[in-house]
C-alpha cells in the first residue's frame, strides 16, 4: 500500500474498531465511561477519514463519497483508492506525465 495512505489507514480501522465498541456497549452494559471515551474517538476517526479522502488527488467521486459510510466507509474508499484498476491508472497516468515532461 502506499506511504500517502498509511494515515487513512490507520483512521479507517480505528474508526471501524471504535464503531464496533460503541454498538457492543450499547447491546451490552451500556456504560456511560466507554461511551464518553468512545464516542468522540469515533467521531474524530470518521471526521478525519472523510477529509483524508476528499485531499487525495487520486480519489474520485465514488471513494469520496464511500468514505461517508459510518464504521466501513474508509475501507470501502482504501479499496477504491488500491484497486488494481487504479493503480494501472495512476502508472498510465504518470507514464503520460513523464512523456509531456521530455516533449
Amino acid at each position: 500500500m502506499p506511504a500517502h495512505l498509511r494515515p487513512l489507514r490507520i483512521a479507517a480501522h480505528a474508526e471501524l474498531i471504535s464503531l464496533v465498541i460503541l454498538l457492543g456497549n450499547l447491546a451490552t452494559a451500556h456504560l456511560k465511561p466507554v461511551s464518553s471515551l468512545v464516542g468522540p474517538a469515533h467521531g474524530c476517526a470518521y471526521l478525519f477519514v472523510v477529509g483524508a479522502t476528499w485531499r487525495l488527488k487520486g480519489a474520485d467521486r465514488t471513494a469520496g463519497a464511500a468514505a461517508f459510510l459510518p464504521g466501513v466507509g474508509g475501507l470501502l474508499a482504501l479499496r477504491l483508492l488500491t484497486g488494481p484498476d487504479t493503480a494501472r491508472h495512476h502508472t498510465e497516468n504518470r507514464q503520460h506525465t513523464e512523456k509531456a515532461t521530455r516533449s
